[in-house]
């Protein structure tokens, strides 16, 4: 059995290498928007997610949470009706600095209990000293961190599966 992962990338930078999907054409939510009618970005993210059996989720960290984009993303996409997050599997995982990830992780994943999405419990990858982990053309040279997200999808790919 073959399973579609969607890769979102809660950053813009270019060195996000994970842009499976694209979040640049996504407008700040506005609910007079919405009235007119769905952006044809939102329309194509939400039909990514529905058509997913599985999403892993790039998350940097600002301020402690999630990036506004990965936020203003995910509040268009679960807008009803029929949003499509809920009952998906989700895997995360992100780099920054000092703690990595933790924060923004764990409101994640309340955000995705809203949705009634599965956030993957474990394993847990939160990257630090990000920056220390890649060569100047942002290709992902520590093995310990691809060791890590080589455990992390194999371990979605499992979760979707059941």
């Amino acid at each position: 059995m073959t399973l579609t992962i969607l890769g979102i990338s809660g950053s813009l930078r270019e060195g996000a290498v994970l842009q499976v999907a694209d979040l640049h054409p996504i407008p700040l939510y506005d609910g007079d928007v919405e009235a007119v009618g769905m952006p044809a970005a939102v329309d194509d993210l939400r039909a990514k997610i529905r058509n997913a059996a599985a999403l892993l989720v790039a998350t940097p960290e600002y301020n402690h949470s999630v990036s506004g984009v990965l936020k203003n993303a995910i509040d268009w996409a679960s807008r009803p009706p029929d949003q499509p997050f809920a009952g998906k599997p989700v895997a995360m995982f992100g780099g920054g600095a000092g703690f990595g990830t933790v924060r923004s992780q764990l409101h994640l994943r309340q955000i995705l209990a809203a949705l009634g999405a599965f956030a993957l419990p474990k394993p847990d990858v939160w990257v630090s000293n990000v920056h220390t982990r890649f060569d100047g053309e942002m290709n992902l040279v520590d093995e310990s961190v691809r060791q890590q997200l080589a455990v992390l999808v194999a371990a979605l790919v499992a979760f979707a599966k059941r």
